[in-house]
């Protein structure tokens, strides 16, 4: 049986167990979030060498010190290990806004020191749990912006909807993810497809490429099963009035659809509307299966994996602990 070892501390791993299941299991505290190798929340430090698969997302200076995530490592030998410091910044509520009767815009003071890519996201820390929320905002802006779905039934989330005011501080960490506009696009024309919530990360990576001079054409397109969820609709027509090569779609999956909307899924209209995709720039966000199926489907039409940008948004009950995070 393997065993893990943390400073004067011995476990045995269950056959099949993570590291960050055994850890929690002997009630050590370590942070985590998603459980799905995605928040980057459970990073540790190991002795031994570890397995890619458990690297997956990390930069290559953190792999080369075999930095892995804990919720995706099932150790077969023993494995020395230790619990870095995180780095965490103290910030405080500004502004919170219902967008819709399920999105709240939540606008947080910027800490000093601290930098970011529209597009990004950032852990929330609140009672132990960890949440990851997606950055709407420029660096410009004297606020970080995020738009955060209730979970229904979800401790964090309701805690956001409820018990937050403006006034309040909370914790958050620092910047992560791959996903956010860069100069090397320029020359290329950009697919935005976004549901619910994922519209929060693209409407900062939008902003952020039209602020960079972007000239090539960009799509937006953004689906809901309901009305109320095509939030920011003015913002967005407005933009799209004010840059030529901005083309905002709202897309409406459900009956009855109003002028001014299209009727069906945002992927599956954007395929359509783009069959070829060759030297495009996709980026997509929300629902992850969505996000799976678009990634697969731009890959097929002729979009090269690196042009491929994805920010699956897990969703799941968070009040159940452990759980996945929600954005």
């Amino acid at each position: 049986m393997a065993r893990l070892i943390l400073g004067d501390r011995v476990y045995h791993l269950d056959p099949g167990e993570t590291v960050l299941d055994c850890l929690l299991r002997h009630q050590e505290e370590v942070d985590y979030g998603c459980r799905a190798g995605v928040c980057q929340s459970c990073l540790l430090q190991a002795e031994e060498p570890v397995p890619a698969s458990a690297q997956t997302g990390l930069k290559d200076t953190l792999k080369r010190q075999r930095y892995f995530l804990a919720c995706s490592y099932r150790p077969e030998t023993d494995l020395h290990i230790r619990i870095p410091a995180r780095e965490r910044f103290s910030t405080e509520v500004i502004a919170h806004h219902r967008l819709t009767p399920e999105i709240v815009r939540l606008r947080l003071a910027v800490p000093a020191a601290f930098s970011y890519r529209p597009g990004q996201y950032v852990n929330l820390f609140h009672q132990g749990q960890v949440r990851s929320y997606s950055l709407a905002s420029l660096p410009g802006e004297p606020f970080l912006e995020f738009h955060i779905r209730r979970v229904p039934g979800g401790l964090f989330s309701t805690w956001i909807f409820e018990a937050l005011h403006p006034g309040d501080t909370v914790q958050i960490g620092p910047a992560l993810g791959e996903c956010f506009y860069t100069p090397e696009a320029a020359e290329q024309p950009l697919l935005l497809i976004g549901t619910g919530s994922g519209l929060a990360p693209l409407y900062g990576i939008l902003r952020d490429a039209l602020e960079q001079g972007h000239r090539e054409a960009i799509y937006l397109y953004h689906g809901s099963s309901t009305l109320s969820g095509l939030y920011l609709q003015e913002a967005l027509q407005a933009l799209a009035c004010d840059y030529s090569q901005f083309h905002y779609v709202p897309c409406l999956s459900r009956t009855p659809v109003p002028d001014g909307i299209r009727h069906g899924r945002a992927s599956a209209l954007a395929l359509a509307d783009h069959p070829q995709l060759e030297n495009w720039r996709i980026y997509l966000c929300g629902n992850p299966e969505m996000v799976r199926s678009a990634q697969r489907r731009c890959f097929l039409a002729g979009a090269s994996m690196q042009a491929i940008h994805a920010d699956p948004f897990l969703s799941a009950n968070d009040s159940q602990a452990p759980g996945p995070s929600s954005r």
